[in-house]
Order: C-alpha cells, then sequence, then structure tokens
C-alpha cells in the first residue's frame, strides 16, 4: 500500500435547516483513526444508524468566505 495519499485534506461545511451553507473549516492533512459503524438494522424496528468517524489533523483553519446568508422567511421551513 502506498502512503503517498494517505493523508487527504478536508472541508467541513455546516448547513441551515433550508439547506444553505453557512460555516465551513479547512482541515489539513487528516487521517482517519477511528471508524465505528452499526450494523444489521432490521427494517421492522424503530432504529437509528449511528457512525463514528474520528480524524486525526495536523491543522484548521476557519473558512471567512462562507458566511451565514441574509434569512428569507418566506423560505424557511413551516415547523420553525
Amino acid at each position: 500500500m502506498s502512503l503517498k495519499n494517505f493523508r487527504k485534506d478536508l472541508i467541513i461545511e455546516v448547513y441551515n435547516e433550508v439547506g444553505q451553507i453557512v460555516l465551513a473549516y479547512k482541515v489539513f492533512r487528516c487521517r482517519v483513526s477511528e471508524f465505528q459503524a452499526q450494523a444489521d438494522l432490521d427494517a421492522n424496528a424503530n432504529a437509528v444508524l449511528i457512525q463514528h468517524v474520528k480524524f486525526e489533523n495536523e491543522g484548521w483553519e476557519r473558512d471567512y468566505d462562507v458566511t451565514e446568508p441574509s434569512v428569507d422567511w418566506a423560505d424557511r421551513p413551516k415547523h420553525l
């Protein structure tokens, strides 16, 4: 296995209720150090699938080019 592409840069984006990006982080030279997944879900059960991924990194910064958009109340979901 080649370690040339072992680490990757990531962008983590946070979205609001209407699907607009409001916040972003650039994370540098990441690698997965832990992964957990639940399997064998039953279609007749009331269950939730949760995956857990832990990244190790060599630094991060906030992407200030991403700003929260102005609120357009007509586009808000009815439940809010």
